[in-house]
């Protein structure tokens, strides 16, 4: 549910995103309060209840974090615009030619 709805939702239109250690930071906690939420407590043998590190969640997702998937996003739109034709509006802005 998580990979499907909230972070699709989270980083819509990442490619064009300036990625600040600060922005960084606020994304994975952000991430990590959201699995949380969806994957609740841990009960432990002594039937007390814990909340889940950071490495459980990573397992959980696979260690496929918003960041990784970002930093997918930026290199796929990369490739499109390399693909696109020299006199594309976008390859010449990308290139910093935009006349």
């Amino acid at each position: 549910m998580y990979q499907t709805l909230v972070r699709l939702e989270v980083i819509y239109a990442c490619e064009t995103w300036v990625l600040k250690e600060n922005i960084k930071s606020k994304l994975r906690v952000f991430e990590r309060k959201v699995l949380r939420r969806i994957y609740g407590p841990t009960k432990e043998s002594d039937g007390t209840w814990r909340i889940k590190s950071n490495d459980e969640l990573n397992r959980l997702i696979g260690n496929k974090n918003i960041i990784n998937c970002i930093k997918a996003q930026r290199l796929a739109w990369f490739g499109h615009v390399h693909r696109m034709p020299d006199n594309s509006m976008v390859k010449r802005y990308m290139s910093g030619h935009p006349r």
